[in-house]
């Protein structure tokens, strides 16, 4: 499944993502991206077990929490890392749109991924994708992507149910063509950093 770069996408929730670029480097491609956040909204706590991704804010303040930790903020100029295997969530914290560069690296299934998440948040009208498309792409892509906060019996009864449900009234034909998932998680070889180390 190919994509044109620029790519935006839209959750009609308040988060609009667009994936600038692709630059290939020695250690894995490097995905750039922007995006537009309305107040109050964001990503739930969720981990990319396979990507670091490193946000840095223009305009607003974001509001950001690893799993385990107290909420912190930052504003414009500042920048935020979340090392892959680190469970994290942000939202605007703001008054204002929040709008922030960044990257994720390497990029693997990404532009897909969340692509196909905010097409399923789009389709159900909440931020609870489509129930097919969602255990779709948490079970297909369960090496690559989670979300912690769903239920254990959820994650590993529901969903997996829904999935096979879903396979057999042929929900899933929208996305024939869609990329394998990683198989093995890669161990980062990333230091912290700024943004300012990967001029985009």
């Amino acid at each position: 499944m190919e994509f044109t770069y620029p790519h935006t996408i839209e959750n009609g929730l308040g988060e609009k993502l667009t994936f600038q670029k692709v630059v290939q480097e020695p250690d894995g491609d490097r995905l750039v991206v922007e995006n537009s956040v309305t107040p109050g909204i964001g990503p739930p706590m969720h981990v990319h077990w396979q990507q670091d991704e490193c946000l840095t804010v223009v305009q607003g303040t974001v509001g950001y929490q690893l799993a385990g930790q107290a909420e912190q903020f930052a504003g414009a100029g500042e920048t935020v890392l979340f090392k892959r295997g680190v469970a994290h969530r942000f939202w605007n914290a703001g008054t204002e749109t929040l709008k922030c560069t960044g990257w994720i690296k390497p990029a693997n299934t990404v532009v897909f991924y969340l692509s196909a998440i905010f097409a399923a948040q789009n389709k159900s009208g909440k931020a609870q994708p489509e129930v097919f498309d969602g255990a779709y792409l948490l079970t297909r892509y369960a090496t690559e992507y989670d979300m912690v906060e769903i239920p254990w019996f959820v994650k590993k009864v529901i969903i997996p149910i829904t999935y096979q449900i879903g396979r057999l009234l042929g929900k899933y034909k929208h996305f024939e063509g869609a990329p394998e998932p990683l198989l093995h998680v890669v161990s980062s070889q990333q230091p912290s950093a700024t943004l300012a180390d990967y001029s985009v």
